[in-house]
């Protein structure tokens, strides 16, 4: 049985108490009309706690950006999975590329955040791709199996709670996206690996693009068989075309 969509909306660093209320006032409402499928949104952590209560009873979930692979102790300016969660959190995105180039996060690292989010109850949001040089050299299965890889063999045993994001950085808030048969392709081989992971439960895990789906792309890529979901950057800053997107996704 194919899962309900899912939209996410990632607001990076960006947003503002005023902006931020604007902006979740008008997503809510318009939401309410929708319905069809599940809407998250990933604010900047200093404002998670004014989008969970902006969004109470909406019907749109609240998450994070980041989350620390540790439970507590010495780690400056993290924050753990069970805080979050304490704050209403119920999404995680781990490994965004923006995370990978300029934190240095290794797959490593992102398999650890995944198995803290899934130890709290949060559903982690786990970002795979491959950078232009890499798709040029022929190396985008291989990049994306070895990411998606890490994070199976440290998790294999709750791999079915996990969303998979395919987010090719090349086409990340540059206005290129993949076309719809490229991101099928490697939604394709992604869902492969899973299917040998958890055969049973590979059909249920989502999996979103993350390139630059917009308003005008987003039901092309939606329709692809493979492409259970979108991870929205920019778009997701503006309602009407977040909305849009939305709409796309619960037909």
């Amino acid at each position: 049985m194919k899962p309900r969509k899912l939209i996410a909306g990632n607001w990076k660093m960006n947003g503002s108490l005023a902006a931020n209320e604007a902006l979740v006032r008008a997503l809510v409402q318009g939401v309410g009309a929708e319905g069809g499928c599940d809407v998250v949104l990933c604010a900047p952590a200093p404002y998670l706690s004014q989008v969970q209560s902006l969004t109470a009873n909406s019907g749109i979930a609240v998450g994070a950006q980041d989350v620390s692979a540790h439970a507590q102790g010495a780690y400056t300016g993290e924050q753990s999975s069970a805080m979050l969660k304490e704050f209403g959190v119920r999404y995680a995105i781990v490994g965004h590329s923006e995370r990978r180039q300029y934190h240095g996060e290794t797959d490593e690292t992102v398999a650890a955040k995944t198995a803290a989010s899934l130890a709290n109850g949060l559903t982690p949001i786990v970002c795979v791709g491959e950078t232009l040089a890499q798709r040029e050299a022929g190396q985008t299965e291989e990049v994306v199996k070895r990411q998606l890889a890490a994070v199976i063999h440290v998790n294999g045993h709750c791999i079915s709670e996990i969303v998979v994001a395919y987010e090719p950085v090349w086409a990340i808030g540059t206005g290129k996206t993949a076309t719809p048969a490229q991101a099928q392709a490697v939604h394709a081989v992604l869902r492969a690996q899973l299917h040998h992971a958890a055969s049973e439960h590979a059909a249920g895990i989502r999996l979103l693009y993350g390139g630059s789906m917009n308003a005008a792309n987003a039901a092309e890529l939606l329709a692809q068989p493979d492409i259970d979901g979108g991870l929205i950057g920019g778009a997701s800053l503006k309602a009407a075309d977040f909305l849009q997107i939305i709409a796309a996704a619960a037909r």
